[in-house]
């Protein structure tokens, strides 16, 4: 039986009259009994003014155990002005929205960290942008929306994000595809964003097709993946599609170097430009690096290049240049020394081997549109601008399908480092190696391709000729001896006049203003009314003459005077030092109207052989 009316028709807890607490009880965890509510009333009143605190309260600092947000969060685009590098859909979008004819879905593509998932909450909140004054799609963005904040958090009733990676099977289309008859809550559209919407299943897809062709006025879709072709493409057609760029480095450097201010760092600029590099067009990327870079250094001290290039564990740029032309030049002896220097400060073998195919390619580009095409370093430009100038473009593009199958070996093979040394032994052995055409005429002579000697010769069964430290230590063939290489470039003007080679000698004297020199490489600058193919004929004559090969490049800036230029030029100066001797000034000044017509270095005088005195002679 029970104590409570069971006729008043309230429930059990509603009765007033039921005490809460015995005051004759002892709390159960050994309190004393609380106090009347009047009491302490009273007790307050009476009470003295509590005494003002005059400690200072800690102020938290961040980093001091409070949560830090990362770069890539706290700096992530609060308006379409934000966006760097995407000003084309910016345009289109701010077009549409202006006219009113704004589509009902979008679909978003571009590489990972561009700002795909940015975008699709700014169009969110631009398609439901209310404010006091703003009562219609616009993507005048500003922080006093009524649902951006809401929006941007991802906590919008009506705004739904789905991850299509974690719901690629057909239950949360079902769900879309209910809740998308219902109008929204409070927003101006309900906007359903799905990320990665590749991974969706074909069921999937399928279910949305209807929906997504013939969708009420109040929904709009957002999709963003990274995979565009894996999407089908009746979703495509419904959809208006923006390809989100790249961001190019230059763009990047500068976003880097205002957020690092922001900061209150300074980081070097080719700091900045190695972290845009490794990014390659990724924000999200490029910000994540410069966080970890911003550690590096202290506040109010500068982060050094050299302190970013060991955190992300990359090879100088020149030095693996350096790299590129000792191996394009068949020197294999210093090519591996040089790797191995490299690998020993830590570089990445990897690293290195796609550093040697973007100089390959940026010399093949520098090749046929100049060094400025490369977008590199003007002294880096110039360099790999020079060797692209002296390589054909046949031995460029076989350099780069072997690197290419080097790479895949690279990341294969038990030892990297040991994968990339062979490479550069069978890169550097096949620099010199000759084209089809060369390879023809050499067998139509009578020669082994590759300048090893005819046949049966000395060399027959090494395994064919090549450049490299093969044919370094391999005897030459007796019709075309190897000549010591000049080391000067007067020197080199002098072994093409002694070839009796009188017609590039003369265009080497006229045309050819040198920048550098040594052994093995000419950089210089081409004078007015240079021939063309006068590097590749030079080029190829030193390398007939000296048995190696010579990278000469015509693509150099602030050459010096030609041989005839300076040959004048001491002309010059040795009539006017003849014209201002006194004897000479006397003497024209004695014949009026006389002109010095030339002037000849007289011999050394020879001294006669004395006669003999014959008065000594007998009769």
């Amino acid at each position: 039986m029970t104590d409570i009316d069971l006729d008043s028709g309230d429930p059990p807890w509603a009765e007033d009259d039921a005490p809460e607490r015995d005051d004759n009880t002892d709390d159960m965890f050994g309190a004393p009994a609380a106090a009347p509510v009047a009491a302490v009333v009273a007790d307050l009143k009476s009470a003295p003014a509590p005494v003002p605190v005059t400690s200072p309260v800690p102020v938290p600092v961040e980093g001091d155990g409070e949560a830090y947000t990362v770069l890539a969060r706290k700096y992530r685009p609060r308006t379409f002005e934000d966006l760097i590098g995407q000003e084309a859909m910016v345009r289109t979008l701010t077009n549409a929205f202006a006219t009113g004819r704004i589509a009902h879905a979008f679909m978003l593509t571009g590489v990972r960290g561009v700002g795909k998932t940015t975008t699709a909450r700014l169009l969110a909140r631009a398609l439901n942008n209310e404010t006091d004054v703003i009562d219609r799609p616009s993507l005048e963005l500003t922080a006093f929306g009524r649902h951006d904040a809401a929006i941007m958090a991802g906590q919008h009733m009506d705004v739904m994000e789905m991850d299509a990676a974690s719901h690629t099977g057909i239950e949360g289309i079902r769900d879309i595809i209910e809740s998308v008859r219902y109008a929204p809550v409070e927003a101006r559209y309900k906007v359903y964003v799905l990320d990665e919407v590749h991974m969706l299943s074909n069921n999937a897809f399928n279910a949305l097709l209807k929906t997504l062709e013939e969708p009420p006025p109040h929904a709009k879709f957002i999709f963003a993946t990274t995979e565009i072709r894996k999407v089908p493409v009746t979703i495509l057609s419904r959809c208006q599609r923006f390809d989100l760029r790249r961001v190019e480095p230059e763009i990047l450097v500068e976003h880097l170097s205002r957020i690092a201010g922001k900061e209150g760092m300074k980081v070097e600029d080719d700091a900045l430009a190695l972290i845009a590099r490794a990014a390659e067009g990724s924000v999200r990327d490029g910000l994540s690096l410069l966080d970890q870079a911003l550690v590096q250094g202290e506040r109010g001290e500068t982060v050094k290049t050299e302190v970013v290039r060991d955190m992300l564990g990359l090879a100088d740029r020149s030095q693996t240049i350096a790299l590129f032309e000792q191996i394009m030049a068949g020197r294999t002896p210093e090519a591996l020394e040089s790797f191995r220097t490299l690998y020993g400060y830590g570089a990445d073998p990897v690293q290195i081997t796609n550093d040697l195919l973007e100089h390959c390619h940026a010399a093949s580009v520098a090749k046929m549109l100049g060094p400025d095409a490369t977008r590199l370093p003007a002294d880096q430009a110039r360099t790999l601008a020079a060797l692209g100038a002296a390589i054909s473009a046949g031995t460029l593009s076989r350099t780069w399908q072997m690197l290419l199958k080097a790479l895949d070996e690279v990341r294969r093979a038990p030892s990297p480092a040991d994968a990339v040394e062979m490479a550069i032994v069978r890169l550097a052995y096949a620099a010199d190696l000759p084209g089809p055409e060369e390879a023809l005429k050499a067998l139509q002579n009578g020669e082994v391709p590759g300048g090893a000697g005819p046949r049966g010769g000395l060399g027959g069964g090494s395994g064919g000729g090549g450049g490299g430290a093969s044919a370094q230590m391999a005897p030459r063939a007796a019709a075309r001896p190897s000549l010591p290489d000049p080391q000067t470039f007067e020197a080199t003007v002098a072994l093409i006049g002694e070839k009796r080679e009188i017609a590039l000698k003369l265009d080497v004297e006229r045309y050819v203003k040198p920048v550098s020199f040594k052994p093995g490489a000419i950089v210089y600058e081409s004078g007015p009314g240079a021939p063309v193919g006068l590097a590749q004929r030079l080029a190829g004559r030193l390398k007939e003459w000296t048995g190696r090969t010579w990278l000469i490049a015509a693509n150099g800036q602030g050459g010096g005077e030609t041989l005839i230029e300076q040959e004048k030029r001491g002309r010059a100066e040795e009539r006017a030092e003849v014209e201002a001797d006194p004897f000479v000034t006397a003497v024209m000044a004695a014949f009026p109207g006389a002109k010095i017509t030339d002037i000849k270095a007289l011999a050394p005088a020879v001294e006669m052989p004395a006669i003999p005195d014959d008065d000594g002679d007998e009769d």
